[in-house]
């Protein structure tokens, strides 16, 4: 007996829903898949991030006035607002920090060139020295930590490391 058109259609449309369903399912998957990842990925990230800041060569920097001193010394000389957009500071903190800097001489405040109302943080031969230390303490830490790991382990990080730069680059451009 010959199937119906109207048969073939009801039967289509429920396939049709069965692959949307399972579609809908592996996307559901997918997502928890991800979320699990983030959530993995931001504790390994945060427990290194802290055990590197017990590094004792920063003094009594608090976080937010490493992060202020090596953006300067990275840049060498960075506009305040610039700073504290890109550090995520409003101005009235970065102010504080940028004069707690430049009490422990690691920073210089100095005025634009062209337009006197900018202010600029301008590395001194201090805070060279003492980001390069903090740098070179961490970069051991890391080192000797590395080595406690399998051949294995090593090449997966070694190999994850142009993403993770692509994340931390995503993450500072707000892309997330």
């Amino acid at each position: 007996m010959p199937v119906r058109s109207d048969e073939r259609r009801s039967a289509g449309r429920r396939a049709g829903k069965r692959r949307t369903a399972s579609s809908e399912a592996g996307a559901a998957g997918a997502q928890a898949r991800a979320a699990e990842t983030a959530g993995r990925l931001r504790t390994a990230l945060g427990r290194v991030d802290r055990r590197l800041r017990r590094t004792r060569s920063h003094g009594a920097l608090s976080p937010s006035q490493w992060e202020v001193l090596a953006t300067v010394a990275r840049r060498q000389r960075v506009p305040l607002s610039e700073l504290a957009e890109g550090e995520g500071l409003n101005p009235t903190m970065l102010s504080r920090i940028a004069a707690k800097l430049e009490a422990d001489g690691l920073v210089q405040r100095v005025a634009d060139e062209h337009d006197a109302r900018v202010a600029h943080l301008v590395v001194t031969p201090a805070g060279r020295r003492l980001h390069a230390a903090v740098r070179a303490e961490r970069t051991d830490a890391l080192l000797v930590a590395l080595e406690r790991l399998d051949d294995r382990d090593r090449q997966t990080l070694a190999a994850a490391v142009p993403a993770l730069e692509a994340l931390a680059e995503a993450l500072r451009e707000g892309r997330t």
